[in-house]
């Protein structure tokens, strides 16, 4: 299993319920890493997609508390156990803070887009900087963007 996320220099990722910073390259990498793929997210993160609908071309797999919750174009899952049951090895999970906790145990790769500024936020990712069970696999350029400057890494478990 996969994660993917943008970080800033602090590992935060949110706040309020929404990213950081929008870069349209950083969402056009994101495009392309996950279409075709099941991602798996938390129904806040959900809820921050345009119209608060599904991502096309993509399995979306729900992890929400809310049993009542139904969603057009998603699966959705109450428990880890259930969702793990059904999520395929390529699966990226995307979002947010807890859905990110409880499944980077069961990821292998770690796409980062590191952001070098500081954000006011209310909402982290852990740091796998400082987490010796993750190790940096591949450092790409720095990039420019909105007068932000960020690069992708992609982290991988140590074995």
């Amino acid at each position: 299993m996969n994660a993917i996320v943008a970080v800033d220099q602090n590992w935060a990722i949110g706040k309020e319920g929404d990213q950081l910073c929008y870069l349209s390259a950083d969402l056009r990498r994101f495009k392309a890493l996950t279409l075709g793929h099941p991602v798996i997210l938390g129904r806040k993160t959900l809820a921050t997609f345009p119209g608060g609908r599904p991502l096309k071309g993509r399995r979306n797999l729900v992890l929400t508390r809310n049993r009542e919750l139904a969603i057009e174009g998603a699966e959705v899952y109450h428990d880890l156990e259930s969702l793990l049951s059904q999520a395929p090895a390529d699966s990226f999970v995307i979002g947010g803070e807890s859905v990110y906790r409880s499944l980077l145990p069961c990821c292998d790769r770690v796409y980062v887009t590191r952001i070098a500024h500081s954000f006011p936020a209310d909402t982290w990712f852990p740091d796998l900087d400082k987490d010796p069970g993750w190790q940096v696999a591949e450092r790409e350029e720095p990039l420019e963007e909105k007068g932000l400057s960020f690069r992708y890494l992609t982290y991988e478990r140590v074995r």
